[in-house]
């Protein structure tokens, strides 16, 4: 049997506790295929996994990973779609930090031509959350103004694009002043348009940029950071308009291990709506996590089909790291300082 080497986690809890690993792979079963992977995309539920904070990780030891891209090296009974030699790009209900992975052909997509393996790793997990969160929950429209919480990581630069081809009018909300030359250079977006956002000023920052950019407030609001910028953002609302929130990066530990009781502050300061007046206000809150559409898989090629006409370059790499380089590329993730993808290299 091939060998594969991979990252895995024998408990949750801890970056520390990530360690390399050789072992071997068994043969595809049926529907699968054999992925010899070049890259592999990082995620921030690849983070709140390895440190406990993800509902969905598995119990026990596991391997990290949502999303890959590589060459199919051989296919099980039934995997008709797929055959030895296809460039694809996966999506795995991890196990992705693995040099070769067995996969749902389901799961596999056609690296598009001239992409990079590197490029179709950093594609799938936040391409689906941009365009499922806009098109399928937002309901965005040409014309709409919209508000996009880190607007300079990998769903942010996927959801200016859609936004940019539907029409909409943008707001982008970044964590750090290192950022805005990089929206304004590579997004094209005004610097008017660009907040760094300030967590005891945020609501009058709002305000400001509203005013210059002549908006009257949000149609829909994509969050995936939570905490203290929630509430200025749902106040910020129109009538009919929508928070979509994916995420709360403000409750992301800082250290490789999780402080339970600094993080339970935060939560218990986390931001509540009342149901009763959403409905005088005409507001809505949404939720949703791309690990649902594990169990939807006839819906992905509706979501591949969806971005098609939106996302028409390679997406942006902010930094490469050796696969060998896991544990270092994970807290280069979490320092919040990455713009794009980061992605691990084979």
């Amino acid at each position: 049997m091939p060998t594969r080497d991979v990252w895995r986690l024998r408990r949750a809890g801890s970056l520390d506790r990530l360690s390399r690993e050789t072992e071997e792979l068994e043969a595809p079963r049926s529907g699968h295929a054999r992925v010899a992977v070049g890259a592999v995309g990082l995620n921030f539920a690849d983070l709140a996994a390895c440190l406990g904070l993800y509902s969905a990780t598995p119990p026990g030891a596991f391997v990290p990973g949502l999303e890959f891209a590589g060459t199919v090296e051989a296919v099980g009974e039934g995997a008709a779609a797929v055959a030895p030699g296809d460039r694809v790009i996966g999506l795995t209900r991890f196990g992705g930090y693995a040099t070769r992975v067995n996969a749902d052909a389901r799961y596999l997509h056609p690296l598009p031509a001239g992409w990079s393996v590197a490029e179709g790793a950093a594609f799938p997990v936040q391409a689906i959350t941009a365009w499922y969160g806009i098109s399928e929950l937002g309901a965005c429209k040409a014309g709409d103004t919209v508000l996009v919480q880190s607007a300079a990581g990998g769903v942010g630069l996927n959801a200016l694009a859609i936004l940019e081809r539907l029409g909409a009018r943008v707001v982008a909300a970044v964590g750090h002043h290192s950022k805005v030359a990089f929206l304004v250079d590579h997004a094209g977006l005004e610097r008017r348009q660009i907040v760094v956002r300030d967590r005891g000023t945020f609501g009058s920052q709002l305000d400001e940029v509203l005013r210059v950019n002549r908006m009257s407030g949000f149609d829909l609001v994509l969050d995936a950071v939570a905490g203290p910028f929630f509430d200025p953002a749902y106040r910020r609302l129109r009538p009919g308009g929508r928070i979509v929130i994916y995420g709360a990066a403000d409750l992301m530990p800082s250290g490789t291990r999780t402080n339970w009781l600094k993080l339970a502050a935060r939560y218990l300061a986390r931001p509540r709506v009342d149901p009763i007046q959403m409905v005088s206000a005409n507001k809505s809150v949404m939720g949703f996590n791309l690990i649902w559409l594990w169990e939807q898989a006839d819906r992905l090629p509706r979501a591949y089909a969806g971005l098609a006409p939106h996302i028409t370059r390679p997406p942006h790499i902010g930094r490469r790291f050796a696969f060998a380089e896991a544990p270092a590329a994970l807290r280069y993730l979490q320092s919040g300082g990455s713009i794009g993808k980061v992605v691990l290299e084979v």
